[in-house]
């Protein structure tokens, strides 16, 4: 399954957000990034519900499959035939007009006051290992999404009941019917220790992770679609979720219903918490139109500046960011490191390839002096990669940098974008692992990207890049070690090599001599004997 490129590095045309979770470490909104001409989409995602009371138009309902109603059975292949069935009907926008707009107006901070009340979290009381909070809607996330459970196979209806939330003086309006929620937060009991906060499905089709003692950081996308396109980007809405009640010391299982004009689509997502936590899932996607521009394994974080980048900064801290780079290991087995930017302009990155072993945002600085930030603590944040299971075929792993001017800006967006185009009534399936982590499964056997700084060259427009480099492999007696180093366009003016033998690090310092141009890829190795014992450095230099 691949999907075409359009082969550009930069595009004109922004990216808008859809609604998501808040970040309970965060002290503002997500907004959306300047120049980029965004737009909130939560009160896209209307009411749906399994009398199907909450589409636009009277005919709609008689059109669209029902829910599976409480005692029937379910299991994955049950919401793959309802996503079928869906992607047979014409697309209709949900309702947007259900809700009050004593709850589409609340602030975050009047928003973030709905909390679960004590005790009345789903299997609280059970010994399970994990506890389910369904969560309110309103604010930005005026989307109505279907929980339900299931417990030996059979469904158990949860709807919606004000005794679950305690409001902070908030008063939740009287409902004539079912409101349903907007989403469920999943807390964990980590190697067996108090419960914690595990995950949160919000928003579009977002989703976050956490490993044991980070905070939340790196959105995950169930499905991306055109992304920084001509026609605007598509966001697909969770439209139902399924929770099998977990055995103790196992795996949770979310089934999820998607949505979109473009498509239907149904997941099957094995979570577990630990360490490094896991997310096994598998998806099926059913297109009603043909879908040339496909996001599989999409993710997003922010940066707004680090030590390559401070243009225009004036902050006491060190840097801001919830990933340094994207990590990518090709098919090829190539590892690759590229530091991500906030740039004056809209960036688009295409790295080609075939069968690729993995790929991610990555936060490597994970000490508290890399950012000095005593609110945001960002050394705390998960870095997330991924790894196909089974053939993905050709394509390429795209990177996205969108320029913001604030922290809360998931102004960076990875995925994984296949060659071939998905024809309208087919139907596509696919798998991976997701690993939310403080450091990837495995490192490759080559020494590692650990400092990259930019700043002044010498004069004119040069730009002095420090790269150091970090591994055992650096320092070995067979033999010294060769630069390998280009910029496209543009020149490399002079180049160094620093020897840290009591940090096992190498510093390459070398500057850009950009000439006219607006933008210069560069890539920098080091080899020994014509092999590489590093990662491979990119980086796209612009004004």
């Amino acid at each position: 399954m691949t999907l075409p490129r359009d082969g550009s590095s930069a595009s004109p045309y922004g990216i808008r957000t859809a609604d998501r979770a808040f970040d309970p470490v965060s002290t503002g909104y997500p907004d959306p990034t300047r120049r980029a001409l965004l737009r909130l989409a939560g009160g896209a995602a209307g009411s749906w519900t399994a009398g199907l009371t909450g589409w636009a138009g009277p005919a709609r309902a008689a059109e669209t499959p029902a829910l599976p109603a409480p005692g029937a059975a379910l299991d994955s292949a049950t919401v793959v035939e309802l996503a079928r069935a869906l992607a047979a009907a014409p697309y209709a926008a949900p309702r947007s007009d259900d809700l009050p707009a004593s709850l589409k107006t609340l602030s975050r901070e009047q928003y973030g006051a709905i909390r679960a009340a004590p005790g009345s979290a789903v299997w609280a009381e059970d010994g399970l290992g994990f506890t389910l909070e369904p969560l309110h809607r309103g604010s930005i996330f005026t989307g109505r999404v279907t929980l339900a459970l299931v417990e030996d196979g059979v469904v158990r209806a949860l709807p919606y009941d004000r005794a679950r939330f305690e409001t902070g003086g908030i008063v939740l309006p009287e409902f004539g019917a079912d409101p349903g929620y907007s989403g469920f937060r999943l807390r964990a009991r980590f190697d067996g220790g108090d419960l914690a906060d595990f995950a949160v499905f919000q928003g579009a089709s977002f989703f976050r992770l956490l490993a044991k003692g980070q905070g939340f950081g790196i959105t995950a996308r169930a499905l991306t679609l055109r992304p920084a396109d001509a026609r605007g980007e598509e966001f697909p809405l969770f439209r139902a979720f399924w929770i099998e009640r977990p055995r103790p010391g196992g795996a949770i299982v979310v089934h999820a219903l998607i949505d979109s004009e473009s498509c239907a689509g149904a997941l099957r997502m094995s979570l577990r918490p630990g360490e490094v936590s896991l997310a096994d899932i598998e998806g099926t996607i059913f297109p009603r139109r043909a879908i040339d521009h496909l996001g599989l394994g999409g993710m997003q974080a922010s940066y707004l500046f680090g030590p390559h980048d401070r243009r225009g900064t004036d902050d006491a801290r060190a840097a801001a960011h919830a990933a340094g780079g994207l990590q990518i290991r090709n098919g090829a087995d190539e590892a690759i490191w590229r530091p991500v930017h906030n740039p004056d302009t809209l960036q688009i990155s295409s790295f080609l390839d075939a069968e690729p072993k993995g790929f991610g945002l990555m936060q490597r600085a994970r000490a508290y002096d890399d950012f000095e930030d005593d609110v945001q603590h960002w050394e705390w944040r998960p870095s997330l990669w991924l790894e196909p299971l089974g053939p993905w075929g050709e394509g390429a792993v795209t990177l996205l940098e969108i320029p913001s001017d604030s922290e809360f800006n998931e102004n960076i967006l990875a995925y994984w974008r296949p060659k071939t185009a998905l024809a309208a009534g087919a139907e596509t399936r696919f798998a991976y692992r997701q690993f939310w982590c403080w450091e990837p499964p495995e490192r490759p056997p080559v020494a590692r990207v650990t400092g990259t700084r930019s700043g002044h060259g010498s004069g004119g427009t040069r730009r002095l890049f420090l790269v150091d480099f970090t591994g055992e492999g650096l320092f070995s007696p067979e033999g010294g070690l060769d630069i390998v180093l280009g910029a496209s366009p543009g020149g490399i003016a002079r180049q160094t090599l620093y020897a840290y033998p009591e940090r096992r690090t190498v510093r390459v310092a070398f500057e850009l001599d950009p000439g006219g141009e607006r933008a210069c890829e560069l890539r920098l190795t080091l080899a020994r004997g014509g092999r590489a014992v590093t990662e491979t450095w990119l980086y796209r230099w612009t004004p």
